[in-house]
């Protein structure tokens, strides 16, 4: 077991079973550590694993570390230097002879390939999150027309977080035709009529894991969130099954062995082919699990292989500007044969 030392959030929880905003996880020869301060110290006592002793770092979480390492005297420690700050990483090193040895996504990686137990837990989310979907929907059906974007928004949030049961992977997405051409809209004052084009892009944070999904719709007596959707509007109706296409066909070669690039190209070609290659504007897909953006990413030059228990999302979308916007996605796991959208 190699000696490392986290101050991410998540990246904490995960080692340790619990987080909070001010803490460090330390692992050195086999000790584990969660640095903290009186705020936390009773709950984390209670939730961090059994192997992990809770320190009340009251001289403060790096003199703690400081002093911990000057006493179990590790000769390398590996951290992730997108995680400290440059005087809280000159603070840790100061008077410790250690090799502090750089490992770049340092909890990412040990992320990136779930567990069965993760697995079905984001299973869970991904189905309480489209179940949250649906919800929206009778929501906007019945009350929708002629809300803003923020109105709409606020209600998203509300039925999302489910009477505060659950925690949002993030603030959800509600776009209206031109907005919905900004991939990461920020809701405005722009009310929704018939025949408008509506996207959502919302997730759930279910047992600390999240879920992620996208759904571009038509917004009319019978408005839903399935992927057979009719548009009033040609145009919006030719690009929307554009983007479905390149959805299937990106799914369709995800397999243990394939690298991650081969999955967005897939994409690619397809909105390619119909001149839309310029208006793709993002990767296809991004890693999901107790972070709503892991490992892998899914984009045109990542070298990285594919392999069992990978969960990622697949979202190609179609930006004009002015006009409007399509995006549709999902969230994979990858198995034996191919992937199953959770």
């Amino acid at each position: 077991m190699r000696n490392f030392i986290l101050k991410n959030e998540n990246a904490i929880y995960f080692s340790s079973g619990y987080s909070c905003d001010n803490a460090i996880f330390l692992c050195v020869d086999g000790k584990k550590f969660f640095l903290t301060d009186a705020r936390y110290t009773t709950e984390a006592k209670e939730r961090v694993d059994k192997d992990v002793a809770v320190i009340d770092a009251g001289r403060g979480l790096i003199k703690e570390a400081r002093l911990i390492l000057r006493k179990l005297k590790p000769k390398t420690l590996y951290f992730d230097p997108n995680d400290f700050s440059l005087s809280a990483y000159e603070a840790l090193t100061k008077g410790v002879c250690v090799n502090f040895k750089k490992a770049i996504y340092l909890s990412f990686k040990e992320r990136e390939i779930k567990d069965e137990k993760e697995i079905e837990i984001l299973r869970k989310a991904s189905q309480i999150g489209a179940k949250c979907f649906d919800e929206f929907a009778k929501f906007v059906r019945e009350n929708g027309e002629g809300m803003s974007e923020k109105e709409l928004h606020f209600n998203a949030e509300l039925i999302f977080k489910q009477k505060n049961e659950l925690g949002l992977s993030f603030s959800p997405i509600v776009a209206i035709n031109e907005n919905a051409a900004k991939a990461h809209a920020l809701p405005t004052d722009k009310r929704l009529k018939r025949g408008d084009l509506l996207l959502l892009d919302a997730g759930v944070r279910y047992q600390n894991y999240c879920s992620d999904r996208t759904r571009t719709s038509c917004f009319d007596e019978n408005f839903n969130f399935l992927k057979e959707q009719k548009f009033q509007d040609k145009k919006q109706q030719e690009v929307y099954e554009i983007v479905l296409k390149a959805q299937k066909a990106a799914i369709d070669v995800i397999k243990p062995g394939i690298r991650a690039k081969d999955i967005d190209l897939a994409a690619r070609e397809v909105i390619a082919s119909f001149g839309y290659e310029k208006q793709f504007i993002h990767s296809t897909g991004h890693g999901v699990g107790i972070d709503i953006h892991e490992l892998p990413m899914i984009n045109s030059k990542n070298e990285t292989i594919i392999k069992e228990g990978m969960i990622f999302s697949v979202e190609p979308g179609i930006y004009l500007p002015g006009e409007f916007g399509v995006r549709i996605e999902d969230v994979v796991v990858v198995g034996k044969n191919g992937a199953e959208i959770l």
